[in-house]
């Protein structure tokens, strides 16, 4: 496995079930967590409070569980009835654990038996964000590009999807969301220079229902005359076609591989696409739509709505698949229906997710690549002195190619009416050049090299008030916060750090009450929830790897800057503070003895 990461992001550049009777029931029950983001609206907010401020310093080691494997682990735990779910990095194994049994006992193992040539065209190491429970089946992607629906009760498979080919570039780790009788998958490989595009599965036979691509004519995007933009650079006929250069957006990327939110009241589904291929700017004149961009969509038909291209024509690898919470906001003395997207370009956007239009979007994190966001015209006002230039290298663009954050998604308390926003606080220096499109090579043309930001520290976990636009407080890491967040009523925001701590903090003020130091970096999303025994557990997978950890996971050189499309520059000591392997970490206050 060296060889991916060497080939690809180095030298190139780079449970018993029967507790959940329907998705809407077991997502308003905290006894279980159902979905990645334990509901619709992406909060990651747990109203459990067993576990508080007062008494979380407490918390101990229940039982773990090891995967016995060494990349990255990003997924969330699942906890349907009495049983754990987790799905693996590649070969995507996925676990069923007996919480019922003293120390969690396994259940079932089911084995995909992916294709072993998926590891070579992955991008940023062979992760899994997860699966999805939906009447009596676990549901998840595979990493060379299949949708799996397992019995939950069995782990016996009941249908096997194949989406996509490798041979071009394109693998699948993002998690599945189900909405209704429909399961929601999308593909990556921007680097790889694929196409993107989200594909609706009918969740009883896994057929597919339809599918939108990011790029290319009208018809195949799924836009027609419902479709409104709230701004005029998103307006106008087939502009996945005409906003590049001749054939371009046919390996325009594009991918869908981050998070999916709904809002069941509009009926409304919201997602972002990622890069443009290739990554060299002057390679691709045009805004290359739709690519760095929002959608909503019709959870039914797949038809968009309206759509906001936030970095068009993007010079950084500014990725729009981060996270869309929703969330009802008071706003100028009145509640307002607003989506909080903390995006890689830097900028935390409130948009109203009935039109698209964005209401705020100051920055979260140190910026010299983007001015501002015109609010009136929804474009970023870009630095031109930060434009990659062929042949010439442009140095301190803030943020990094991974962004102000990437997808390690934030949570959301309606208790504090703060997003807490786990994020990087990295720099760098490029240099474009020329690069030709190869199916199943790395499509990318930039040399990059990444350092920590002003302060000289890597990473943050950020509480961040919407309504004012700015941090109520902010605690700085060495490394990027690369894990997911959880917010509980109890008053408590856990996450992980990737020298191997996983972090309680006071909801409030960001004071720390607790720590314990895991056997590797957590880049993990921990997840809380009720045992059978009636207590509360908080449960999450440590694992460094990723695109962050590829040092350590993918066995890197950190003599080479370049390494990991230039993140080995900024995690060159991480190998010292950890080591790579993959165990389940489930916590819980004692007994009063």
């Amino acid at each position: 496995m060296k060889r991916c990461f060497a080939a690809l992001i180095g030298a190139c550049v780079l449970a018993g079930a029967h507790a959940a009777q329907n998705d809407a029931s077991a997502q308003g029950d905290d006894g279980q967590w159902t979905m990645p983001a334990k509901d619709y609206a992406s909060t990651r907010y747990s109203r459990l409070n067993a576990i508080n401020a007062g008494n979380v310093g407490k918390l101990q080691v229940a039982w773990t569980f090891s995967t016995g494997l060494v990349h990255g682990h990003e997924a969330a735990p699942l906890v349907v009835g009495d049983t754990m779910y987790i799905v693996t990095p590649y070969p995507n194994l996925l676990y069923a654990i007996d919480l019922k049994a003293p120390g969690g006992e396994l259940k079932w193992t089911y084995k995909p038996h992916p294709e072993r040539a998926a590891q070579g065209v992955a991008c940023c190491d062979v992760v899994n964000r997860g699966a999805v429970y939906t009447d009596g089946k676990i549901i998840f992607n595979t990493l060379d590009d299949n949708t799996v629906a397992v019995d939950a009760q069995t782990g016996k498979e009941i249908w096997k999807t194949k989406l996509g080919d490798i041979n071009l570039g394109e693998t699948m780790t993002m998690a599945p969301l189900v909405v209704k009788d429909k399961v929601l998958v999308g593909n990556a490989g921007g680097e790889m220079g694929v196409r993107g595009w989200l594909t609706a599965l009918d969740v009883k036979t896994g057929k597919q229902v339809w599918r939108a691509y990011s790029t290319g004519p009208d018809k195949d995007v799924l836009i027609g005359p419902d479709f409104k933009p709230p701004y005029p650079k998103d307006a106008g006929r087939d502009l996945g076609v005409s906003t590049w250069a001749p054939d371009q957006w046919k390996t325009g990327g594009g991918t869908v591989w981050g998070w999916i939110s709904y809002d069941a009241q509009t009926n409304l589904i919201f997602y972002g696409t990622s890069n443009p291929g290739p990554w060299n700017p002057a390679q691709r004149p045009g805004d290359n739509k739709w690519t760095s961009t929002i959608f909503a969509r019709d959870a039914d038909t797949g038809m968009a709505k309206w759509a906001v291209q936030y970095n068009p024509h993007d010079l950084h690898d500014y990725d729009g698949v981060n996270e869309n919470v929703l969330v009802d906001l008071p706003i100028n003395g009145k509640t307002e229906k607003v989506l909080l997207h903390p995006d890689r370009n830097g900028y935390l956007y409130m948009m109203d997710r009935a039109t698209g239009r964005i209401l705020s979007a100051p920055p979260f994190e140190h910026n010299t690549a983007i001015r501002s966001i015109d609010l009136q015209s929804g474009k970023p006002i870009l630095n031109e002195d930060k434009t990659p230039q062929p042949g010439r290298l442009v140095k301190d663009i803030c943020p990094s190619s991974s962004g102000g954050k990437d997808w390690q998604p934030s949570a959301w308390s309606p208790d504090t009416r703060l997003l807490y926003v786990p994020h990087n606080h990295l720099c760098m220096d490029v240099t474009a050049s020329e690069t030709s499109y190869i199916a199943g090579t790395p499509f990318v043309g930039m040399e990059l090299k990444f350092y920590r930001g002003p302060g000289n520290y890597g990473g943050a976990f950020s509480a961040w008030d919407p309504v004012a636009g700015k941090a109520a407080w902010s605690i700085h890491e060495r490394y990027p916060v690369w894990s997911g967040a959880l917010a509980t009523a109890g008053g408590v925001v856990f996450y992980g750090t990737m020298d191997r701590w996983f972090k309680a903090v006071d909801a409030r003020s960001g004071k720390e009450l607790w720590k314990f130091r895991t056997g590797s970096g957590v880049i993990g999303q921990p997840v809380t929830f009720r045992g059978p025994d009636g207590k509360q557990y908080v449960a999450v997978l440590a694992g460094v790897g990723g695109w962050a950890g590829a040092i350590v996971a993918g066995g890197l050189d950190p003599r080479v800057p370049y390494g990991a499309a230039g993140f080995v520059n900024a995690t060159r000591d991480l190998p010292k503070e950890t080591a790579a392997g993959g165990t389940l970490y489930v916590f819980a206050i004692p007994e009063a003895q």
